[in-house]
């Protein structure tokens, strides 16, 4: 179930009328970083993980 190229059109058209021309670089801005930090924090649990996991097997 992933948005198709019609679906996503209409999100962007619906965000331009909401919060305008001008608002918009901004949100994207926004969105964009909180994605960043949140990627990198799946990847320092990710990362966490494996180094328990290894330490666990120890040589």
């Amino acid at each position: 179930m992933g948005l198709g190229i019609g679906s996503i059109i209409l999100i962007a058209i619906v965000a331009l009328l909401i919060f305008g021309p001008k608002k918009l670089p901004e949100l994207g801005k926004a969105v964009g970083s909180s994605l960043r930090e949140f990627k990198n924090a799946t990847n320092g649990l990710v990362d966490d993980g494996e180094e328990k996991t290894k330490k666990q097997d120890g040589p």
